[in-house]
C-alpha cells in the first residue's frame, strides 16, 4: 500500500507537467479517499482505465486500505495532493 501511494503521488508532477490527465487524475483520487465510495461504484468508475483482472484486483485492495484509513489520514493524504497540485510543475495547468 506505501509503495502505491509513493508512486502514485510520484506521478502526479509528471501528468500535471505534461498537461494530461490532471483532472482524470484528480478525480481518480479524490474517490479512492472519499470513504462514501464503495468499492463497486470506485471500480466501476475506473473501468475504462483497468487493463486487466489484476489491476482491478490491485486498485480494489488499494480502495479498501483507504476505507480502512482514519479521517486524520485521509486529510493528511489530500493535503499532500493539494501541496502536488500546487508545486511548480502543476501551477501551469
Amino acid at each position: 500500500m506505501k509503495l502505491v501511494t509513493v508512486l502514485m503521488l510520484t506521478a502526479l508532477p509528471l501528468y500535471c507537467y505534461a498537461g494530461i490527465g490532471c483532472d482524470l487524475l484528480d478525480d481518480m483520487i479524490s474517490t479512492t479517499i472519499d470513504p462514501d465510495v464503495d468499492v463497486t461504484e470506485y471500480i466501476n468508475n475506473l473501468k475504462d482505465f483497468l487493463p486487466g483482472e489484476e489491476t482491478e484486483k490491485a486498485y480494489t485492495f488499494m480502495k479498501e486500505c483507504f476505507l480502512h484509513q482514519s479521517e486524520e489520514t485521509l486529510e493528511k493524504f489530500s493535503k499532500t495532493q493539494q501541496a502536488i497540485y500546487s508545486s511548480f510543475w502543476c501551477a501551469r495547468h
